[in-house]
Order: structure tokens, then sequence, then C-alpha cells
């Protein structure tokens, strides 16, 4: 504590998982994140605390469910296809509303993909990570360094709202190394003595964990409470950067995670060349920050652009945050493919002209 190390980003989630309170964790390998598991093999057993490699990654999400209704601080992690294997117990999890965290680094895809860096799990993470009505949290830290500290709120959160979180980084924050700070903090306690399922403790009735039901009227009632409950969450947990918007710029480009990394050298770029540009980072991509496209909206002559990897998914919010407003465009690499800062210049250039 208070000492930086050098870790590799998927360690380092581990690590942070650990110093969180991480009581158990479940997963299944698979590149580029199987680093998370291994570090958890290798140090939650020293330290009196479960990890179990399952048979699938459906077994590994129907175990966190298990363990999340007892209460305990439980995650898994995966990568693009395991998640969307885990997709049904997330539903489960969210419909029983239960805390957990999930992690998922990026690979390239459709299909199997390639185990190379991508943010195309955008759609899947913040508008089908499961069936029904239900999202969650999800943060999209841009450094190891962010991905600690978001792994430890991530967990807050999710005890707060009763909730699964994610944190979504991609391949290469998974793989790449970095200098990283675990910084003392006070773990946030909230009482689960009102619904978790750890025996009777002096109640007359056990705490029954539960997502089915029959009853169409009672179904919308706890629909009509986890929206509720999804609206607090909007109103309180939505995080963001805004990079150089403090002047009126030519143009804004919208960018999360790795990505956001690449665009500040963009901007840092075209300042040589007499464009100004800004950048909104959102660090949660659900709920989406779109409090920071009213703050810039006046402050841009050619609007937005989205910059991502991936065919093209953040830029549907980005066009919903503009309303009409400004206009938005689009620049993005896939299948692992990695934007490159003079690409995005060039992009750039194309829709303000040129320098100045």
């Amino acid at each position: 504590m208070g000492e930086k190390v050098l870790m590799k980003g998927n360690e380092a989630i581990g690590e942070a998982a650990i110093q969180a309170g991480c009581e158990c964790f479940f997963g299944y390998p698979i590149t580029p994140q199987t680093e998370v598991a291994a570090y958890m093999s290798k140090k939650m057993p020293k330290i009196g605390k479960t990890f179990l490699q399952a048979e699938s990654e459906v077994a590994a999400i129907n175990m966190v469910y298990g363990a999340a209704g007892t209460g305990v601080r439980c995650m898994t992690s995966s990568s693009s296809p395991g998640i969307s294997l885990k997709s049904e117990g997330i539903s489960y999890i969210a419909g029983a509303e239960l805390p957990c965290l999930i992690v998922n680094i990026v690979r390239g895809g459709p299909g199997l993909g390639s185990i190379q860096p991508a943010q195309s799990d955008y759609f899947q993470a913040t508008k089908a990570s499961g069936h029904g009505d239900f999202s969650m949290p999800v943060f999209a830290p841009s450094s190891i360094q962010e991905m600690v500290d978001l792994i430890e709120d991530a967990f807050d959160v999710a005890d707060t709202y009763r909730t699964p979180c994610m944190v979504m980084g991609d391949g290469m924050l998974g793989q790449m190394m970095e200098p990283v700070e675990f910084k003392e903090r006070s773990k946030k306690e909230v009482s689960k003595s009102d619904w978790a399922a750890d025996g009777l403790k002096g109640r007359k009735e056990h705490h029954v964990i539960n997502s089915l039901y029959l009853k169409p009227e009672e179904l919308e009632k706890h629909n009509e409470k986890l929206q509720a409950k999804y609206k607090k969450i909007k109103e309180n947990e939505c995080r963001y950067e805004l990079y150089n918007c403090d002047k009126d710029c030519d143009l804004i480009i919208v960018a999360y995670g790795t990505t956001s990394r690449i665009c500040k050298n963009v901007v840092k770029m075209a300042e040589k060349e007499g464009i100004t540009l800004g950048l909104v980072r959102p660090i949660t991509i659900w709920p989406f920050p779109y409090e920071a496209f009213e703050k810039t909206i006046d402050k841009t002559k050619h609007g937005y652009l989205s910059v991502e990897m991936s065919c093209g998914q953040m830029v549907y919010d980005v066009k919903v945050a503009a309303n009409g407003r400004k206009p938005v465009d689009f620049y993005g690499r896939s299948g692992g493919m990695v934007p490159d800062p003079q690409d995005i210049l060039d992009k750039v250039k194309t829709i303000v002209g040129g320098a100045k």
C-alpha cells in the first residue's frame, strides 16, 4: 500500500479485487484475460479466500449468483465470447438484485475473432448484457491505475445498489504493464442483513433469492422498482472527463478507454497545426454521460467525432446526446487494429477543413 509497483493490467485487476475485499472468484480461462484467473488462483487460497475454475463460463456466472446471494463480495472475469455465455446469468443476478463484479477484457470479434484489443462489446455491455429490462453500471478505465481504482469503486456501487457492475477494458489494457499504486481507502460497509441468504440468524424466516415472478402484476412492480434504482444510478454514478474543453473548439472528440489516450495525443498534435480540439471521455459508458454534452455543445464549431476500436457503437449514444444540435462523425478501427493518431488527425482535418 502507498508504493507504486509495475504490474500487468490483468494481474492488477486481481490484486485490486483482493484489496477491495473480494471473497470469491469464479472464472474460466480465455485470452486476453486469463492472467486475472491465474493471479487469483495463486493469491486467493493463500489468504483464506475462494478461487474456483468452473467447467464453463455458464457455470462460473451461476457460481457468482450463488455466492452473491449469501452477501459476500464476489466476481468473475472473462473476454467477449465468454461474457456472451454469461449473459443469462447476469440477467438473473440483476433480476435477483445481487451485487457482484464482472470484468470484461475485450477482444476482437465477432465469433472467435482474435485475441487483439477491441471495443466492440460496447453494445453488449450497455444495451444487451442480458435479456429483459435491466441495466448495469459499466466502468471504462483508460489506464491500469484507473482500472485498479474503478475495481474498488465498482464493488462499492454494486453493494450500494444491489446490482451487478462491469469493469470493461480492452486487451491492450489487460496485457500492458504500468506503475500502479494500491491506495489506502476505507471500505464502504453496506448492511446486507435484510436480504442475504446467510442462515436464519435469529430471523423467523429464511431470505429467499429469486428472479422469478409468475404473476405479471408482480413482475411489472418488480421492474418498476428496478427502473427507479437505475434512475438513481444515472443521477449519482455517472462519470466523465472533459479534456481541453474549457475553450471554444473546432471539434470535440469522444473516446473512452485506451482509445482516449491516443486521442489526447491527437489533441496535442492538432494544436501544433492550429486546430483546437477537445475530448469528452466517458468513464462510465452506462450510465452514459449526457451531461458532458450539455456542457460542451456550445463550445464545438463542427460538432463531435466518436473514435472507437469498433465499427461504430458508442457513436449512436453520441448522436442521442447531440440530439441534432451539432453534427456527429465517426472514425473507427476494428478486428484488433488500434487507431493511429495521424489517421485520426487526418479525419479531423476532413471535418474542420485542415490547418488554419
